[in-house]
């Protein structure tokens, strides 16, 4: 437990050295405000338990999180989740629902499933991190082009309808706006990366907004204080019916808190999430975030990136937008109600833009055909669907793919008798057993499901002999399915009075055929430990049936 918890070393550097934490704190800060305040009222609870999902989740995130820049709080995803829930039990159910997975990710954490996502195959972690920054583009574009309402259950819809509706009634200034503050906080950032231009170009548009009486869309009124509906009581009945929305939760709160991680750990250079720290951190959150009526929260990619992209050096960055938040709501809302919602589109453009590593991308694209296509595929699926199914979808194919390359390695091969003499192989002799009808096979690789039955087809065609020899110690692995068709190519072959002999048999892969009966008739007997010694068996053997013919 003790490698779980804060040390001071997530600390120092950024207590030593604070002005670019601060500063990016501050930036994320602008950015999460209005993300909060809508994912707020799109779970149903209200626009205030977005705002103290951001402060408290994003506070004991920060801290006990295992990500030097995660930053967390209420997200899209997860408010498609919460609805359901929301309209089917009430406000309380959405705030038990949250608490009882944060106890599900301190589970978790203990039990250190969070290093699985070290698993997690390179193109898709590319493809989806890809796909996230253009869903973000995409979202910012009602914001981009000054449209209030979009309708679309998925952001490309949503953003379709923005567009449709852009060209019916266009206003040039948002769209201006918000090319205007990327174009600053990109070139910005290439000449003098330590200064911060996103909040420079976002106090810039707000102040021309203001000065000239720009027709643009303000962030709007935001609420006071933390007034925000309490956990509520919830009767054992309806409590046991929220144990699966509660899983879901957990499961998709790790998911995209470690993505996200994953993802700025490929933004920033090196670093490195503890992903079992993180699930702890964020079940923490999700404990705390409801007894101040917020919902369920996960790292949020998003704000994440701005907070890599705007500088950030330690975790502080993150900490300090959760109190700068907190300090908006409680002390300077009326100085941040006037900021257009298109100089932030513009910011989150601009960090969609620094999001891709075409390099990377290049690379993976160039080393297979393979990995292209996984990659491409989870892309799609990030844009299309969401990122949960295309996290699945992409690493279902990756596996398929795997599988597939791992079946090729696997070889069923008559001994090649025309080769030089090679004692280990005991060439010699089977060249020999050629004219007494004996012929030997050597089985190379993993025998299992992906590649077994090619095995049936090729072991079950063996004619014109009396005795095969299975050569079975290059085996490297054995499933049950695998067991299963060699039994039926060992039945085929017997059946057609065919002697079959096994060699090299290793102790655990004897045990698994003896259990569903896949061994050659006579068992024991016929299962040698070198090949020579079922060689010798075999020249014995061929006298007493030679002469029988074939049923």
């Amino acid at each position: 437990m003790r490698a779980l918890l804060p040390s001071w070393s997530d600390w120092a550097h950024g207590v030593r050295a604070p002005g670019a934490d601060l500063l990016s704190g501050l930036m994320v800060a602008l950015v999460a405000l209005p993300l909060a305040l809508g994912f707020g009222i799109s779970s149903g609870l209200g626009a205030a338990a977005g705002l103290a999902t951001a402060v408290v989740a994003g506070a004991v995130a920060a801290v006990f999180g295992g990500s030097r820049f995660q930053v967390s709080g209420p997200t899209g995803a997860m408010t498609v989740v919460l609805v359901p829930i929301f309209h089917q039990h009430g406000a309380s159910a959405v705030l038990a629902v949250g608490l009882l997975a944060g106890l599900v990710l301190v589970a978790l954490a203990v039990a250190r499933v969070g290093r699985a996502v070290r698993f997690m195959p390179a193109p898709v972690i590319e493809g989806f991190t890809a796909g996230i920054a253009v869903v973000i583009a995409l979202q910012q574009f009602p914001s981009a082009l000054g449209i209030a309402h979009a309708d679309g259950e998925k952001v490309w819809q949503s953003a379709f309808d923005a567009v449709r509706q852009y060209i019916s009634a266009a206003n040039p200034v948002p769209l201006v706006t918000a090319a205007v503050v990327a174009a600053i906080v990109l070139a910005g950032g290439r000449l003098l990366p330590k200064l911060p231009f996103a909040l420079i170009a976002v106090a810039g548009a707000t102040v021309a907004a203001r000065l000239f009486h720009l027709d643009l869309i303000p962030i709007g009124a935001i609420p006071s204080g933390l007034q925000v509906p309490t956990l509520g009581f919830v009767h054992l009945e309806q409590l046991s019916s929220l144990i699966a929305p509660a899983l879901a939760v957990a499961a998709l709160a790790a998911l995209e808190s470690l993505l996200s991680a994953t993802a700025a750990d490929a933004m920033a250079v090196g670093t490195r999430h503890d992903p079992d720290r993180e699930l702890l951190g964020q079940g923490l959150a999700n404990i705390a975030a409801p007894l101040f009526g917020g919902v369920p929260a996960t790292g949020a990619i998003a704000r994440t990136a701005v907070n890599v992209r705007s500088g950030a050096r330690s975790r502080l960055a993150a900490l300090t937008h959760a109190v700068v938040l907190a300090a908006i709501v409680c002390l300077a809302a009326p100085l941040v109600a006037d900021i257009p919602l298109a100089a932030l589109a513009g910011v989150l453009l601009a960090t969609t833009a620094r999001m891709v590593e075409t390099a990377s991308l290049a690379a993976i694209a160039r080393a297979s055909r393979g990995d292209a296509a996984i990659m491409a595929v989870t892309f799609g699926v990030t844009v299309a669907l969401d990122l949960v199914t295309a996290v699945a979808v992409g690493v279902g194919f990756a596996v398929v793919l795997a599988l597939r390359s791992v079946a090729k390695e696997a070889r069923l091969r008559q001994v090649p008798l025309e080769l030089p003499v090679d004692d280990s192989d005991h060439l010699v002799e089977e060249h020999e057993l050629l004219h007494d009808h004996i012929v030997a096979y050597r089985i190379e690789g993993p025998l299992f499901f992906a590649a077994a039955h090619r095995f049936l087809l090729e072991l079950a065609e063996v004619s014109d002999v009396h005795v095969v020899i299975l050569r079975m110690s290059r085996i490297t692995a054995l499933d049950t399915t695998g067991a299963l068709v060699l039994a039926d190519a060992i039945g085929k072959l017997e059946h057609r009075h065919i002697t079959v002999l096994m060699s090299g048999l290793r102790e655990h892969h004897h045990r698994r055929l003896a259990a569903i009966g896949a061994l050659p008739t006579g068992g024991d007997e016929r299962i040698f430990e070198h090949t020579p010694a079922a060689i010798a068996y075999a020249r014995g053997y061929l006298p007493s049936t030679a002469g029988r013919a074939p049923e």
